[in-house]
């Protein structure tokens, strides 16, 4: 059966259900409250998410009225790419926007430096020729250096990666001195990257599901997607459960021992996204949407930078 928790590399345990906070809208204060009404304790943010200080706000409120303690969150934020060159600063300032001692998990957002145009301020500059400005002078070896610094000055518990491939991976294994506890990586029944999961898992690193339902709205307006949850395989193994195609997307993802963060606005599907722990999907069924794969990424940059960075 499916637990509620993993246990990371770093010896720390982290809800394998969470609440994205990418495009939550305005409202986002008070959806981190309900969500903690509703049970959820891990929540995960990015210094590029812009809301951070609402997150944090939010988070403040639940415990000020007592209904959570600290303790009991798991929170988790990222390295902008424009702060490759200023980790620390930038960790604190996702602290002090987050209203928080320190992080349960730090993450290297996207495996590229660009040019720095202030701690905090995460721009995406282009240079003229409309492409990504990268910074080629840090490396990411030095950059996983700095984020170990973090942990041993106790301003973070769980340090790991988010968008590597296996090769990355493999290469912040060999120069870790303090191995990623996570890699977030986008996957779902339309881009399901085995064997990337399978890599992860077999060097004990902990898998992260971003964009867990293929995207939604949100993908389709962004990056032109099709979003998993509207496929009829789904819908008929959720008829079958009496359950969404969305949770049923969501405990296939648990199944495969991945941590999944779906973002929603909206209360009761912040509700039905928590409430995948009460079936468990059979064999047919996950045989079933492993035969969805599409090779379907939906989450992807270059329409923003001018140049396909998994190219």
């Amino acid at each position: 059966m499916v637990q509620n928790s993993i246990k990371l590399s770093s010896g720390y345990e982290m809800p394998v259900v969470g609440m994205g906070v990418w495009r939550a809208g305005s409202s986002v204060q008070n959806l981190v409250v309900e969500a903690v009404k509703l049970g959820y304790r891990h929540f995960d943010c990015a210094a590029d998410y812009k809301n951070e200080k609402e997150v944090g706000a939010g988070l403040a409120e639940a415990i000020r009225k007592g209904m959570v303690k600290r303790e009991d969150l798991f929170i988790t934020t990222k390295l902008w790419n424009s702060d490759h060159k200023h980790v620390r600063a930038a960790c604190e300032d996702s602290l002090k926007n987050l209203q928080l001692e320190y992080l349960d998990l730090y993450l290297i957002h996207f495996p590229v430096a660009i040019r720095h145009t202030g701690v905090g301020k995460t721009d995406s500059p282009t240079g003229e020729d409309g492409v990504l400005d990268i910074d080629v002078t840090v490396s990411l070896e030095t950059v996983w250096h700095h984020m170990e610094e973090l942990v041993d000055a106790g301003l973070v518990r769980s340090i790991g990666i988010s968008n590597y491939d296996i090769f990355l991976t493999r290469d912040c294994l060999a120069y870790s001195k303090i191995k990623p506890a996570v890699n977030q990586i986008e996957t779902h029944p339309y881009f399901q990257r085995g064997d990337l999961v399978k890599f992860c898992r077999k060097h004990g690193i902990a898998v992260t599901a971003h964009t867990p339902l293929g995207g939604g709205s949100a993908n389709t307006e962004w990056f032109n997607s099709v979003s998993a949850i509207d496929d009829p395989v789904l819908k008929e193994i959720g008829a079958k459960y009496g359950k969404s195609p969305a949770q049923v997307a969501l405990r296939w993802g648990l199944q495969r021992n991945t941590i999944v963060i779906p973002k929603s606005s909206k209360v009761e599907r912040l509700k039905e996204n928590l409430n995948i722990f009460d079936f468990e999907l059979e064999g047919e069924d996950m045989q079933d949407i492993r035969q969805l794969e599409k090779k379907a990424r939906t989450n992807n940059p270059k329409n923003f930078w001018g140049i396909d960075l998994y190219a």
